[in-house]
């Protein structure tokens, strides 16, 4: 059976790890990281989500800013919101809740953004310096910079390792599979036009699954003893449950865990680690800002 990743365990350490740091900053120099939320419209994921980064925040010692602006609220008016984010030396962090309604280009908005304050690592510059060979993005994406740090502090080495991601997001599968190259593992990308792609998984001794179908990756996919990290959160009909639903990964848990040395479950996985990313990249861009202007 696999060592499952118990990522709610990986994040707890990683977020004491952040307090302490934020203390000794507060002590240092009488400041603490400062993050704003920028959220439009009400959509209930986005909020829960939001609450959790608010959570988080008070729970680690890190200012949190919120900025509320209602569904109709213009492109020009949230931009407006981030120019004012970028000019507050208090914030060391931006983040603009997506999806952003349909009417507003998410481009423009998050291409405003100051790259010093872009946490959530979308900012076409630093995703560009995570492309290219002997450059460092300023800020890493939240999610992939979580699925690296469960590999590495579960022991699994990624140097010369082959890795297969499956999906290739903006968000998750693009950057996750430049994250793996830059830590020297040889990487393919698994897409909706892949033919055969049970037999290119085969050959992984890292999969990271970021495709948005429920249990898409059999057992039968995965390489014995290959590390498998399941981004995937999707909802199935459980009428066994009070909500109705369940959540399952992208990955067949049940089968995969027999096969593969490391599997980290849904949830409880990668999920609790992307907010603790976020924590992370908040702290690191405090200390570049504070420590250059003391």
């Amino acid at each position: 059976m696999a060592t499952v990743i118990d990522g709610k365990a990986v994040a707890q350490t990683i977020r004491s790890e952040i307090a302490d740091e934020v203390r000794l900053l507060s002590q240092k120099y009488g400041k603490v990281p400062g993050l704003a939320v920028v959220i439009v419209g009400n959509r209930k994921d986005s909020q829960s989500y939001v609450g959790m980064k608010r959570k988080a925040c008070a729970e680690l010692g890190i200012k949190s800013f919120d900025i509320n602006l209602p569904e109709e609220a213009s492109e020009a008016e949230i931009i407006k919101n981030v120019h004012e984010l970028n000019a507050n030396p208090e914030v060391h962090g931006i983040l603009v809740q997506l999806p952003l309604p349909k009417h507003v280009n998410e481009e423009n908005v998050l291409t405003e953004i100051s790259l010093t304050k872009d946490v959530d690592g979308f900012h076409p510059l630093n995703i560009g310096k995570l492309a290219m060979k002997g450059r460092d993005p300023l800020f890493l994406p939240c999610t992939p910079k979580g699925c690296l740090e469960l590999l590495s502090r579960s022991g699994v080495s990624i140097k010369g390792k082959k890795a297969v991601v499956v999906g290739r997001s903006n968000i998750v599968g693009l950057p996750a599979s430049l994250l793996l190259l830059k830590a020297d593992a040889t990487v393919t990308i698994v897409h909706s036009h892949t033919s055969q792609p049970e037999n290119i998984v085969r050959e992984a001794d890292i999969v990271i699954a970021a495709a948005g179908q429920a249990k898409m990756i059999k057992g039968s996919w995965i390489k014995p003893g290959a590390a498998v990290i399941d981004v995937g959160t999707n909802s199935v009909d459980d009428p066994t449950r009070k909500s109705g639903y369940r959540l399952v990964g992208d990955v067949d848990f049940e089968e995969a865990s027999k096969v593969a040395g490391w599997i980290t479950p849904v949830p409880g996985g990668v999920g609790p680690m992307t907010v603790t990313m976020l924590m992370k990249n908040t702290l690191e861009g405090a200390k570049r800002i504070i420590e250059q202007n003391n």
